[in-house]
C-alpha cells in the first residue's frame, strides 16, 4: 500500500508529478525564492525612496534601523540606545515620510499585491482558466460592496475590523452566487463558471453604485477614488489584518497544491484520485473570498493583478502549483509595489489611483493572452 501525500497516494502523486513537469522550468525553485527575495526588499526600498521627496537608499534603511532599534529598546530596557551622532543624521520630516507614510504603505503595496496575485493563481487552476481573476469572477466586486456598505451605510460598528469582515461577507456571498447562477444555468464546467462570474460582477458592482447613490453626498469622492484602487491610508495599526491573512492562506494553499494540481488537469482526473472536487473547489472559493475581501478592504478595488501575474510565474517555474502559488505572490508583490510608485509618480504631486495604473498594463496584458490562445 503506497502512502498518501496530502491526500493523494503515491501513483497519484507521479502521476500528477509528470504531468506539471511536461512544461519545463526556466528557474529552478531555490533560484527563484532567492531572486524574489532580493527583488522584494529592492523594491519595498524603492518604493520608500522615490517620492516628491527622494530619499538615498541608505538613509532609508538607516531610519528603519533606527525605528526598529527603538522598539527592541522599549522590549529590552537593559539594551543600549543608538548612539546620539546617528539619531540626528537626518531630519524628522524624513523620518517621518520614511517611518509613518512610505514605508507602511509599500508593505501594504507588497501584500495587497501578493495576495491578489495568489487569489488568480488559485482560480485559474481551480476553473481551469487562464482569464480567471477575483476581478473578473466577481469577487473583487462582492468585497467592494461590503466595504462601500460598512463606509456609508453602517459604520464601524465593530472597530476597525468592520471594514475587512464586511468586506469578506461581501466577497463570500458574491462567490456563493456565482456557484448558484452556474448551478442554476447547468453551467457545470469550468469555462462557464467564469462567464457566471462576469454576469455576477455586474450585477454586484450595479449594488455598489446603488449604495454610493444612496449614501452620504460628502463621503462619495472618497469612496470613487477608493473604488479605482489606493493606497494612501496605510497605517501601521491596520496591516496585522491583511498580514495575517496572506501568511494563513498562503501556508493552507501550497499545503494543498498537490490537490489543486490535479484539479487543474480536470474534474474527472481528481474524481479518480479521491479528491472531493464539489467540497474542494468550495474550500478554495472561501479561501480566496477570505483573502479578497480583506485586501480589497485596505487598498480598494485593485484589477488584473490576479489575471497578470500567475502566468509570469509559471513562464518561470512551470505549472506545478506548490511552486506557481508562492512565486505568484512574490512577482505580485513587486509588480504592485511598482504600480504604486507610477502611481506616485506619473501626476506629482497629485496620487494617482493605483487602478489605473494596473488596469492599462492589464488591460494590453488581457489582450496579448486571448490573442496567443
Amino acid at each position: 500500500m503506497m502512502a498518501k501525500v496530502g491526500g493523494i497516494d503515491g501513483k497519484a502523486a507521479q502521476a500528477i508529478a509528470a504531468s506539471v513537469r511536461s512544461r519545463r522550468p526556466r528557474l529552478t525553485a531555490p533560484a527563484a525564492a532567492a531572486l524574489a527575495c532580493v527583488l522584494i526588499v529592492l523594491s519595498i526600498t524603492a518604493g520608500v525612496s522615490i517620492g516628491a521627496v527622494t530619499i538615498p537608499f541608505a538613509t532609508v534603511w538607516g531610519i528603519v534601523a533606527h525605528r526598529l532599534w527603538l522598539m527592541l529598546a522599549a522590549w529590552l530596557p537593559g539594551i543600549d540606545m543608538l548612539a546620539p551622532a546617528a539619531k540626528t543624521a537626518w531630519s524628522a520630516g524624513r523620518e517621518s515620510i520614511v517611518w509613518d507614510i512610505r514605508f507602511p504603505r509599500a508593505i501594504l503595496a507588497a501584500e495587497v499585491g501578493a495576495g491578489l496575485a495568489l487569489v488568480g493563481a488559485v482560480l485559474q487552476s481551480a476553473t481551469r482558466n487562464p482569464l480567471a481573476d477575483p476581478h473578473l469572477l466577481g469577487v473583487s466586486s462582492g468585497a467592494a460592496l461590503g466595504a462601500i456598505v460598512a463606509l456609508l451605510h453602517t459604520g464601524l460598528v465593530i472597530g476597525t475590523a468592520t471594514v475587512p469582515i464586511f468586506a469578506f461577507a461581501g466577497a463570500l456571498a458574491a462567490t456563493l452566487l456565482v456557484m448558484i447562477v452556474s448551478k442554476l444555468t447547468r453551467s457545470a464546467s469550468a469555462d462557464r463558471l467564469v462567464l457566471s462570474g462576469v454576469a455576477v460582477s455586474f450585477i454586484v458592482a450595479a449594488l455598489g453604485n446603488l449604495m454610493i447613490f444612496l449614501g452620504d453626498p460628502r463621503a462619495v469622492h472618497t469612496i470613487v477614488f477608493w473604488m479605482l484602487g489606493g493606497l494612501g491610508l496605510a497605517q501601521w495599526s491596520q496591516l496585522v489584518y491583511p498580514s495575517t491573512v496572506l501568511i494563513a492562506a498562503l501556508a493552507y494553499l501550497c499545503i494543498r497544491g498537490r490537490e489543486l494540481n490535479a484539479l487543474a488537469m480536470g474534474d474527472e482526473f481528481a474524481l479518480s484520485l479521491g479528491i472531493p472536487v464539489a467540497a474542494f473547489r468550495m474550500t478554495l472559493f472561501v479561501a480566496t473570498a477570505l483573502l479578497t475581501g480583506v485586501m480589497v478592504a485596505f487598498s480598494g478595488a485593485i484589477g488584473f493583478v490576479g489575471l497578470m501575474v500567475p502566468h509570469v510565474a509559471r513562464l518561470l517555474v512551470g505549472s506545478d502549483n506548490r511552486r506557481v502559488l508562492p512565486l505568484s505572490a512574490a512577482i505580485g508583490a513587486i509588480a504592485l509595489v511598482w504600480a504604486d510608485i507610477a502611481a506616485r509618480t506619473i501626476m506629482a504631486p497629485e496620487d494617482m489611483p493605483i487602478g489605473i495604473v494596473t488596469g492599462l498594463v492589464g488591460g494590453v496584458f488581457f489582450v496579448a493572452i486571448l490573442r496567443k490562445r
